[in-house]
């Protein structure tokens, strides 16, 4: 398991590729939304004969297995190198379409096949076709541009989600001996600067790729320092103004915009669902707790303790008749079938 996933502000989900993680790496981050859940879905190459669920967030798929969801993996679209369908054979429909994903991570490729069980239902490969174009289409949400096409006529070209909180003139930036006189443009989800002479030299820098921001002395003075994450590129910028005065105000509202992003990030990934297609029916973090822990899929003996601590409750329950067995059982918990019991009595 990677270390310091948990650190303040670091992004993972969509950067890594890992099998088998504990509940709580399943559990939605800040700003993580699910477009759709998908079942029963085979991991045809990796979990033959094991049905599953697919859930589609905004930054990963995640499939885990249904009567053990320990045995799961996360996909980050990041990672993603191509997607296709093709025919395979699946141990649970036979020869079948499935969803091909190839990934890579850390110098590896990932082969995976997902085989939707429901007849004639493509639904896992266009929801995930869709939202993974939907995430590599707005990558200026989340990934660090150095001298690119954002500028036009000194107006910044505003994203979908981009809302334009200060514009700061006559900023130095000192990468070179000399530095260049520009213009910062700083907005919700990300900080822009531009040379006023030539506004192709320009760098666009998401909140998500800054670790900090402050000030520090340098050869030409107080200087506002913007520290990059190495995980994307370990840069650091320097900016002058003058009077040196105007850095104290801007580096509280880059501070204070910096920790908003923080605690709710937005990654712009958005879809447009056509009537015909999956709506997600919520993005609570707490909707994937079931991940967690077996779908109502008891064990014998914890069905059989289960039911004698209900014995207890009501000792006077009448038998009734079950159509299933032909005959006169004992009562059923609420959500527990016959079928389900049997089902579990032949995969243990």
């Amino acid at each position: 398991m990677p270390k310091n996933k948990k650190g303040k502000g670091i992004v993972w989900e969509d950067r890594e590729v890992l099998f088998d993680l504990p509940f709580e790496y399943l559990k939605l981050r800040s700003g993580e939304k699910i477009f759709d859940r998908i079942e029963p879905i085979e991991d045809t190459k990796g979990n033959a004969g094991v049905k599953g669920r697919m859930v589609v967030t905004n930054l990963r798929v995640i499939w885990h297995s249904l009567s053990s969801p320990r045995i799961n993996l996360s996909i980050g679209y990041n990672c993603v190198i191509s997607t296709s369908s093709k025919t395979i054979s699946s141990g649970l429909r036979g020869s079948t379409q499935a969803f091909y994903c190839l990934a890579a991570y850390r110098n590896n490729k990932y082969e995976f096949v997902f085989t939707n069980l429901s007849p004639n239902c493509i639904r896992h490969y266009t929801t995930v076709t869709a939202v993974y174009k939907a995430y590599a289409g707005s990558r200026l949400y989340r990934d660090l541009r150095l001298r690119g096409a954002i500028i036009q006529n000194k107006q910044l070209h505003v994203l979908p989600l981009e809302q334009i909180c200060l514009k700061e003139t006559g900023l130095w930036n000192l990468s070179s001996e000399s530095g260049n006189l520009g213009t910062m443009i700083i907005s919700n989800v990300r900080i822009v600067w531009y040379a006023d002479i030539n506004e192709a030299f320009n760098v666009s820098l998401p909140y998500i790729t800054i670790e900090s921001i402050s000030i520090r002395d340098s050869k030409f003075g107080n200087a506002l320092v913007v520290h990059v994450r190495p995980t994307s590129g370990g840069y650091v910028l320097g900016f002058r103004a003058d009077p040196q005065e105007r850095l104290s105000s801007l580096l509280s509202e880059l501070q204070m915009l910096h920790q908003a992003y923080t605690e709710k990030p937005i990654f712009g990934v958005e879809t447009n669902w056509n009537q015909d297609d999956p709506m997600p029916t919520s993005d609570d973090i707490e909707e994937l707790e079931e991940i967690g822990e077996p779908r109502g899929e008891m064990g014998p003996t914890l069905y059989l303790a289960s039911q004698l601590a209900l014995h207890k409750e009501e000792s006077d329950a009448q038998p009734v008749y079950s159509p299933y067995l032909g005959l006169a059982i004992e009562p059923l918990r609420e959500g527990i079938t016959l079928k389900n019991l049997f089902e579990v009595q032949t995969t243990s």
